[in-house]
């Protein structure tokens, strides 16, 4: 019998944001063993706490949808973090978590209520050539017109990101993601209006053989932070939501400290057990 935690990360109520499902002290499974795990949760990500490999890492996180694995995600990266120390993990750095990950190490940190992590470089950055924008357009059932911009913000999942006019246009989007051709991973972001409770409405699309829109998104909201902060659409210090059209209440935190984007959001432990895997 191994622990096991489930974890709602980016909202303070449980239901509202998105789930991970967390197996710890995992260095005995090997990989046919977690992939058929995360198969069986059907969440978007599971994850198994191992050892570390590098001696600056307080563990080694493997990060697995219900189809591959990842070398990094955002909301299981926060939701391990929060399981590892409520299982008791002391980090090396008081103050500080370090994850190991298939991108390297990932620093995290608490920030009142919430945790955070650094956002890591990009794998792939830049423009979407303009050829690629009206199979980006018919995917998600816009004119290419509307696109203001359209950028690559690739940290792991292989997000690309398309900027629309505001956050009303984001919430009418009822995209095809069998159009989505070789762009698998859609993220959409519009602003709100001045006032608003947050500054940015985002939506995550994932194409494939089993389309879904992903809750809530750490690893796109900390690209899309990178992008929108550094081109000057956005300020340094601002919040976005997801998952508003699928009933979640998701709250991202999105800080730039000293040139560097902090991704921030609260975790609530909705399950506390252990799972019988061989």
């Amino acid at each position: 019998m191994l622990r096991f935690t489930q974890v709602d990360v980016f909202a303070d109520e449980l239901t509202f944001g998105n789930a991970v499902a967390v197996v710890h002290d995992a260095d005995p499974l090997d990989t046919e063993q977690m992939a058929a795990f995360a198969r069986w949760t059907n969440l978007s990500e599971t994850t198994f706490l191992c050892r570390p490999s590098d001696p600056a890492a307080d563990y080694r996180l493997r990060i697995f949808t219900p189809a591959r694995e990842l070398p990094f995600a955002g909301h299981p990266t926060l939701g391990s973090a929060r399981a590892w120390l409520t299982a008791g993990g002391t980090p090396r750095s008081p103050g500080e978590v370090i994850q190991e990950c298939g991108i390297g190490l990932v620093r995290l940190r608490r920030d009142g209520a919430r945790f955070g992590f650094a956002a890591p470089q990009l794998i792939r950055g830049g423009p979407v050539d303009p050829a690629g924008l009206p199979e980006l357009a018919g995917g998600l059932g816009v004119d290419v017109a509307e696109i203001v911009a359209a950028q690559w913000v690739d940290n792991g999942p292989g997000w690309v990101a398309v900027l629309l006019a505001d956050a009303d246009r984001v919430l009418a989007l009822k995209p095809d993601p069998r159009a989505f051709g070789r762009f698998s991973n859609i993220g959409v972001v519009g602003p709100h209006p001045d006032g608003a409770e947050t500054a940015f409405e985002v939506r995550a699309f994932v194409g494939g053989d089993s389309p879904f829109e992903d809750p809530v998104t750490g690893s796109l909201n900390a690209a899309l932070g990178q992008w929108l902060i550094e081109s000057g659409r956005a300020p340094q210090s601002y919040v976005a939501s997801q998952g508003t059209r699928i009933g979640r209440r998701g709250r991202v935190h999105v800080e730039q400290v000293d040139g560097e984007v902090w991704v921030s959001g609260a975790t609530t432990i909705g399950v506390s057990g252990a799972v019988a895997l061989p």
